[in-house]
């Protein structure tokens, strides 16, 4: 089997049935050799094959999920390697980077750095959101260059006001873990460019082992100001 970063990519077909397991495991989450059986056309067996073979690798790992009535389903997820096999855009130097400039400069000094780089994509960011006109098309545009940017983001709408952005990978993983300033300024940024009375919170981290980053976004529900 490959199992090569540059055949883990959401945008086209994996090179083997291990692969294509991986990546359906980074994009949907824990499974049980059925499901991956049926979503990626092979028998529920072959599935399981493979994900034992994966798990030998400690790529993937069981564990038993409660299922109503009757015995609990056995579901398979993701290891740190198994997210490790997909692309961290240039982290391990940027890692590197971060505690070059923290030895330098101190914590205020990468603060700093932060803080220009959150500037810098607020202002791409806001260009590139320019005529939606409401705050679904936003978080549709939003989610779109957070794929470009390899974040492999999706979104839908909880009701009209409410909508969650789901990004099953991270391509800076190496440098959030340095930094988790890199983290918490991405808040910051998502709600500046998604426009006034837009509140993000955070439901689901992977830097502290969620299976993937999901953030909540809310409209206020409040009139604005003179109105």
């Amino acid at each position: 089997m490959s199992l090569t970063p540059d055949s883990l990519r959401s945008s086209g077909a994996a090179a083997t049935p291990a692969d294509r397991i991986l990546e359906h495991l980074k994009l949907h989450g824990p499974q049980s050799a059925a499901q991956l059986g049926e979503a990626l056309s092979i028998s529920g067996e072959a599935a399981r094959q493979q994900l034992v073979r994966l798990g030998g690798m400690s790529l993937v790992q069981a564990r038993s999920r409660a299922n109503g009535v009757g015995r609990p389903t056995r579901v398979w997820r993701l290891t740190p390697s198994g997210h490790a096999r997909f692309p961290d855009a240039h982290g391990v130097l940027a890692g590197q980077l971060l505690e070059s400039a923290r030895q330098l400069f101190g914590e205020a000094g990468v603060e700093r750095l932060i803080s220009a780089r959150e500037s810098e994509a607020r202002t791409a960011y806001q260009q590139a959101l320019q005529g939606c006109p409401d705050l679904a098309s936003r978080v549709a545009a939003l989610a779109g260059i957070r794929s470009a940017e390899g974040y492999m983001c999706s979104w839908r709408a909880l009701d009209e006001h409410t909508f969650l952005l789901i990004e099953n990978h991270c391509p800076i993983c190496t440098a959030a873990r340095a930094c988790q300033g890199f983290c918490r300024s991405e808040l910051a940024l998502f709600e500046a460019v998604l426009g006034p009375g837009v509140r993000v919170r955070r439901l689901e981290h992977l830097q502290s082992g969620g299976e993937r980053c999901t953030y909540r976004i809310s409209a206020s529900a409040r009139p604005p100001e003179g109105g």
